[in-house]
């Protein structure tokens, strides 16, 4: 599969894969439909990539202009394929690549506040959904403008599925992926709103 910048500042340059099959890079016109929706909200905004990949969706984002992106993935060959797309794009002033494990990222307090949280895990191991629990769990991680995007294959997702502090908002299906949106439910102050839970009695 032929990887491009499909806008912006590089577009229409080519990307290169990672070798083999450790990484499911995101088509085209996922990606163009993906930033349709996010639209002119990207501008000078601050954009996570988990499980990065290629770094294609987070180059996408440098080139529609946001300011800052954090590419976050385990695998070297990733990680060094990350960094030639960057340079090849001219893009890396405006990136972090951290090679590490990205639930001990959640674990802990966010260097800064994100706009935009992308999870595109390995499909079928409900890594996805542990991803999202692990993000509740840290309440610094919780904002109201952030908005946290999951791309699946459509038979990884339960309608049943519910989180405490992530609303889903929308959901769209583009041949064999699955977007998903969700929000923080905050309360007025910023601060994550507790749960509702009936006490047992």
């Amino acid at each position: 599969m032929s990887l491009r910048v499909i806008a912006g500042k590089a577009r229409g340059m080519k990307l290169k894969a990672v070798p083999g099959d450790s990484t499911r890079p995101v088509m085209g016109r996922v990606k163009e439909a993906l930033f349709s929706i996010i639209g002119s909200d990207i501008q000078g905004a601050a954009y996570l990539d988990l499980f990065a990949g290629t770094g294609s969706v987070g180059i996408e984002a440098l080139s529609r202009g946001a300011d800052f992106v954090q590419f976050v993935e385990l695998n070297r060959h990733a990680i060094r394929v990350i960094r030639e797309n960057l340079d090849h794009t001219g893009l890396a002033d405006g990136a972090a690549v951290v090679r590490r494990d990205a639930f001990q990222l959640l674990s802990r307090p966010p260097a800064r506040h994100f706009a935009f949280i992308y999870v595109a895990p390995p499909q079928y191991q409900d890594i996805w959904r542990k991803c999202l629990l692990a993000l509740e769990r840290n309440a610094d991680w919780r904002h109201s403008d952030t908005r946290v995007i999951v791309q699946i294959d459509p038979r990884e997702f339960d309608k049943d599925c519910v989180f405490d502090y992530l609303e889903l908002q929308d959901q769209r299906t583009y041949g064999n992926t699955m977007l998903l949106f969700y929000r923080f439910i905050v309360e007025e102050t910023g601060s994550s709103a507790e749960p509702d839970r009936q006490q047992e009695r």
